[in-house]
């Protein structure tokens, strides 16, 4: 008997020890919990929202493109507007023709958005037979003709559409453009359309 209650003592005593040990240790954790460091998180908003990540860059507004028969565009010289040769691209199909001649002229008045080099491109028609015509800009004449070889391989006497493109320098704002048939050029061409690109 005396064992025994010894025994129920000692047991007591050994289950009141481990709760008041792993009692403090379960008391450290809450207190750990509660006055320890919290997770780190990436800074945000006085309103909550996160950071704002970098801006992209503002959309490219579209450059000027023209028709033959256009606003800003002028016909000089004899060039005139026609339908006869199929394939155009301009509103009711039309064309500047009746550009064989010197002195014929297309002259287009068009806005950039900043000072730098384009890329004038055209599109146009020749005969089955390379041609060539004078590009002024802003009033001076630049040192090569606009190359117009018959790129689309049409036959001789058969109206080939194709396109060429020349570098241009053009200015903020306002600019003119003039394609015309000096002395020298070879100018039995139909032009169509007319529109810029970055250079």
């Amino acid at each position: 008997m005396l064992i025994a209650a010894v025994a129920v003592v000692a047991a007591v005593a050994i289950g009141i020890g481990a709760a008041l040990a792993f009692g403090n240790k379960d008391d450290d954790k809450k207190k750990n919990q509660a006055t320890g460091p919290s997770q780190s998180v990436a800074p945000s908003q006085p309103d909550g929202s996160p950071e704002p990540s970098a801006s992209p860059e503002p959309s490219q507004s579209p450059l000027p493109k023209a028709d033959a028969s256009g606003a800003g565009m002028a016909l000089t010289g004899g060039a005139a507007l026609q339908t006869t040769v199929p394939g155009a691209k301009s509103a009711g199909g039309q064309y500047v023709g009746n550009f064989n001649q010197t002195g014929a002229a297309v002259t287009w008045t068009l806005d950039v958005p900043k000072d730098g080099q384009y890329k004038l491109k055209m599109t146009y028609a020749v005969p089955g037979k390379d041609a060539s015509t004078t590009l002024t800009v802003n009033g001076e004449a630049q040192s090569r003709p606009i190359n117009m070889k018959n790129f689309a391989l049409a036959k001789p006497g058969e109206w080939g559409w194709t396109n060429t493109y020349s570098l241009v320098q053009l200015k903020k704002g306002s600019n003119t453009v003039k394609i015309s048939c000096e002395t020298g050029n070879q100018c039995e061409i139909n032009i169509d359309q007319l529109w810029l690109e970055r250079g």
